[in-house]
């Protein structure tokens, strides 16, 4: 059968790190012989090069290349593409790993709209990764119409034939960025690209020792000599304009101006920053014209407009002010609501050196025409356009697992509000009023997922969890049945801040705190109101102990009467059963190994019929256990003088 999708694993010494990826490759669901496996080891001086020749030789999808080291992985990919038999390749960086799903969705997704370049949704485990290109699924993406510029790693699947087509393979040799010239370059020629965000593709990974290489310091010189390449891309293959202007903004505020903020920039030694700042300022005043830098928010422009005018004091003067401005979100009411949903209320708005920052009331916006005289006129003029722009001011809620950080934008409603500060009224907060409606059975299966509020305001486009919830009046919502899986959303202990378990069971599903007396035994049916919300009736399984036997019934789940939780019902197997029996309950009667939580009551076959009982203290569940033995035994002994007949 023809290869769909050639993966191509550039290797250099990573240990057992590339334990992950090698797993994730195997696992994938496109049936094995539609898909290989290249490993090219770029001159391995590790255990590695062992470790994949015996993986090729017990797999027939895997094939192993060795050369001697070329510096840097843009040979070892074209050398994997050479190899490559696939109507697709797709790259992989040997210390990250894909979903079990990525592949056969990706091709799927690229044969569906005749895609050249497929982009798979990226989650990064303690690295950064787009956030804005994966709100949604973009069929037929283009530099113009999707943030597809923010994504220019080459973790991507790309049509072979395109390649050949175009002729467009890395560049090769000791240098870096040399995914920045070959992905613009396809992005740009590319028939169609292709965003897939509903499913996370990609696992980008940060290693504990940091020692991938995109974390080495870099020679500056070097660095953004590599980076006017990419900028060459650009000015090959678009017109001067508006277009040509916003995909140069991507390297001035990404590569350039990030880098000469805050925390990340005061982080660097002395020298280092004012080489780095030295090598950024001649790109700026060499590459971009003034239509660039205008269409950043306020903070880059700033950045921009003093790393232009080769002020280096200044730049770390206002990066040591931006290193005190903070988002913080607000919890409010978090409520089960009747179609299933969670809604979470939250304010959200930023704070400087920890306390809430002001602006002035009825700012209007000015141009930047030159670079601030100092700090205090650039924070004024930061302050004046961002209180102009709050119009564009938004708030998202992420879920993130916090396994792996995939997340994913939940519906959010906000209002903008001005909150006047003092009595003249000439300053006033900026603050978003949200509310988010979370669907937890779209949530992937599993896991804990914490809540993360993402705010952009002014130049400002940071991130932060949502608490702490002042303990007093701290919602308290039960877990939620929805989908024939339990949810639980609850606060972090010590911080305060709301998570959701997506796989709760035990003593943290809530059960322990069922009212004993709203549970009744009415003929062969059982009933009680058990502390969960279900926004429709669920079919579970009871599971019933005694102590010589265990039987499993059916039920369901339904909204209680007046909201106060959900009725259980459920069949008893005999209303004349004697002894005492311990009812457990699982909210997946289909699972193969199904999940029991106990109820916190027994029930006992008294006369002709089952009454609830408060549970057997531990004294009575000793004589309980001590019968079951005591029958048990007598049973084996029956046996042995019948022969077992």
């Amino acid at each position: 059968m023809p290869v769909k999708v050639s993966v191509i694993v550039p290797v250099y010494n990573p240990g057992s790190y590339i334990e992950d990826c090698i797993a994730s490759l195997r696992r994938q669901s496109l049936p094995p012989d539609e898909y290989e496996v290249i490993y090219v080891d770029d001159g391995s001086t590790d255990a590695t090069p062992a470790r994949l020749d015996a993986l090729a030789a017990e797999d027939p999808r895997v094939r192993v290349i060795h050369q001697e080291n070329s510096g840097w992985s843009g040979k070892p990919r074209n050398v994997g593409i050479e190899a490559s038999r696939g109507e697709f390749v797709m790259f992989v960086d040997n210390d990250d790993y894909l979903g079990d799903e990525a592949l056969e969705r990706m091709y799927d997704y690229a044969v569906a709209h005749g895609a050249d370049v497929v982009v798979g949704k990226m989650a990064g485990k303690n690295r950064g990764v787009p956030v804005e290109l994966f709100r949604r699924n973009h069929p037929r993406a283009t530099v113009e119409n999707a943030p597809l510029i923010d994504s220019l790693t080459p973790h991507k699947m790309f049509r072979r034939a395109f390649l050949d087509r175009i002729g467009l393979r890395f560049p090769e040799g000791r240098r870096r960025l040399e995914d920045h010239v070959f992905v613009t370059e396809a992005f740009l020629r590319a028939d169609n690209v292709s965003v897939l965000s509903d499913y996370v593709c990609y696992y980008h990974v940060r290693r504990d020792d940091a020692s991938n290489a995109g974390f080495q310091r870099f020679d500056p010189a070097g660095y953004f000599g590599n980076l006017r390449e990419a900028l060459d891309v650009v000015e090959r293959y678009t017109e001067p304009g508006p277009v040509r202007d916003r995909l140069f903004r991507r390297w001035l505020r990404v590569e350039m101006v990030e880098r000469l903020r805050g925390r990340r920039l005061l982080a660097l030694p002395d020298d280092y920053r004012r080489e780095l700042f030295t090598e950024i300022h001649k790109v700026v005043v060499e590459r971009f014209g003034p239509g660039v830098a205008a269409g950043l928010q306020p903070t880059q422009q700033v950045v921009a407009a003093l790393a232009a005018a080769d002020r280096y004091d200044a730049v770390v003067a206002f990066a040591e002010w931006e290193a005190g401005v903070a988002p913080r979100a607000v919890p409010g009411a978090v409520e089960w609501q009747d179609d299933g949903t969670l809604r979470i209320a939250f304010t959200a708005e930023y704070a400087s050196a920890g306390e809430p920052m002001t602006f002035p009331a009825g700012a209007a916006g000015t141009p930047l025409r030159e670079a601030p005289r100092d700090v205090a006129e650039a924070v004024a003029w930061v302050g004046a356009e961002t209180a102009a722009r709050f119009g564009q001011a938004t708030a998202d809620l992420l879920l993130r697992r916090r396994s792996d950080a995939a997340q994913y934008f939940q519906p959010v409603e906000f209002t903008r509000e001005t909150v006047p500060v003092g009595d003249d009224g000439e300053r006033v907060r900026l603050v978003l009023r949200a509310t988010a409606a979370v669907d937890p059975a779209a949530l992937p299966a599993g896991g804990v997922w914490d809540a993360v509020v993402r705010v952009k305001l002014g130049g400002w486009t940071k991130e932060c969890r949502l608490g702490p919830a002042p303990r007093a009046d701290r919602p308290a919502p039960p877990a939620g049945v929805v989908g024939g899986r339990a949810f639980l959303p609850y606060w972090t202990v010590p911080h305060g801040n709301l998570s959701l378990d997506a796989g709760v069971g035990g003593k943290r599903l809530g059960l322990g705190r069922a009212d004993r007396a709203a549970a009744a035994v009415r003929g062969d049916r059982l009933s009680a109101v058990l502390p969960l919300h279900v926004p429709a009736e669920t079919p579970v399984r009871v599971r019933l102990t005694a102590a010589d036997r265990t039987v499993h019934v059916p039920g369901t789940l339904s909204p209680a009467p007046r909201g106060t939780g959900a009725l259980l019902v459920a069949a008893l197997p005999s209303a004349r059963a004697r002894g005492t029996w311990r009812p457990a309950l699982s909210l997946a009667p289909e699972a193969a190994d199904p999940r029991y939580t106990a109820l916190p009551f027994a029930l006992r076959g008294v006369g002709g019929g089952i009454r609830v009982v408060p549970v057997p203290g531990p004294g009575v569940l000793r004589r309980l256990a001590r019968t079951a033995r005591r029958v048990l035994g007598a049973v084996r002994r029956r046996i042995v003088t019948t022969g077992g007949r």
